[in-house]
C-alpha cells in the first residue's frame, strides 16, 4: 500500500528534511494587513518581523478551512492508497477539527492531532515518513502516531515577549515588567497547551545554555534516539555553542536542525529557541 504523509506547515520541518522524506505541506494563512499569504509559500518570517518591526502592527494566522484539505487529501488519493496528516494540535486550532470533516467525505485518509506544534508535530511527520516507507498500514501509523503524542516534550525560550504584548497574549506592563529585568521566559506545551515555565535571565547565550541544562541535565526518562532543535533566526555561531551544549548533558544519536516558520514567528518573533525530544 502506498501512503502519502501530510503535515500542516507549523511543523517547521526544513525544506530538506521534507523533501528527504517526502512529506507534503498544507499552509495555513498569515494575515498581515488583512492580506492571507499561504504559509512558507507566499510569506516567510523575515517578512513578518520587517511587517512588526516598521510598527506597521502584528500578523496573525488562521487555520487551514476544509475545502483546502479536502482538495490536498483529494490530489494525493489519486496517486497514493492512503494519507496521513498530521495536525498541529486541536487545543491550538482549528485545523485538525477542519481536517477530519475533510477526511470524512473521502475515507482512507487518516488524521493525527499532534497535541503540539512546530518541531513538536514536526518529528510526528518524520515517524510517520518512515513507518509508510517500511510498508506499515496507515491505521497502525495512526495509532502510533497518537501514543508517541503523548510522549513529545516541545519548549522553547522566548528573548523578548514584544510580540506576545502585541499580539494580546500578555499586558503591556507584564512586558515592560519583563524587558526591564531582561526576563526570558520558557514556554512549554503541556497536555496539548502552552504553558509559561521558567523565567530565564541575562544575555541570550546564558539564557539558553541555562534552559538547555534545565530540560537535560540528570534525566533518565529521555529518549536519545533524536531530537529536534528550532530556532528563528539563530547566527550560526550560537547554534554551535548550543550543539555542544546539547552534546554536555545528552548523546542523541541524531539531532534535526530546522528554522521556525510563520506561526510561530508570528507569536514568538525572531531569536526564539527550543528543544524537542520524546520521553521513554
Amino acid at each position: 500500500m502506498k501512503t502519502k504523509i501530510t503535515a500542516d506547515s507549523t511543523c517547521d520541518l526544513s525544506a530538506a528534511l521534507l523533501a528527504q522524506y517526502h512529506i507534503d505541506i498544507t499552509p495555513l494563512s498569515i494575515v498581515k494587513d488583512g492580506v492571507p499569504y499561504k504559509d512558507g509559500i507566499e510569506i516567510v518570517p523575515r517578512d513578518i518581523f520587517a511587517h512588526v518591526e516598521s510598527g506597521a502592527g502584528i500578523c496573525h494566522t488562521t487555520a487551514v478551512n476544509v475545502a483546502a484539505y479536502y482538495e490536498t487529501f483529494r490530489r494525493q488519493l489519486k496517486e497514493y492508497d492512503a494519507v496521513v496528516h498530521i495536525n498541529i494540535g486541536s487545543k491550538f486550532s482549528a485545523c485538525n477539527q477542519n481536517a477530519h470533516i475533510a477526511a470524512a467525505e473521502l475515507g482512507n485518509v487518516y488524521v493525527v492531532d499532534s497535541r503540539s506544534l512546530s518541531a513538536g508535530m514536526g518529528h510526528l511527520a518524520l515517524d510517520a515518513a518512515i513507518l509508510a516507507e517500511r510498508g506499515t498500514a496507515p491505521p497502525e501509523i495512526k495509532g502510533i502516531l497518537e501514543e508517541k503524542a503523548g510522549k513529545v516534550e516541545m519548549s522553547f525560550v522566548i528573548p523578548k515577549i514584544d510580540y506576545l504584548h502585541k499580539g494580546g497574549r500578555c499586558s503591556a506592563l507584564t512586558a515592560l515588567g519583563a524587558n526591564i529585568l531582561g526576563l526570558k521566559p520558557c514556554i512549554e506545551v503541556i497536555d496539548g497547551k502552552m504553558e509559561v515555565g521558567k523565567k530565564y535571565r541575562g544575555a541570550i547565550r546564558r539564557a539558553f545554555e541555562s534552559y538547555l541544562r534545565d530540560r537535560l541535565a540528570g534525566r533518565q526518562d529521555i529518549d536519545v534516539t533524536s531530537a529536534i532543535l528550532v530556532h528563528s533566526g539563530l547566527s550560526e555561531a550560537l547554534l554551535v555553542e548550543m550543539r555542544n551544549t546539547v552534546a554536555q548533558y545528552a548523546s542523541f544519536e541524531t539531532i534535526y536542525e530546522t528554522v521556525a516558520g510563520c506561526t510561530i514567528s508570528c507569536h514568538c518573533g525572531p531569536n526564539t529557541f527550543g528543544l524537542m525530544f520524546y520521553r521513554k
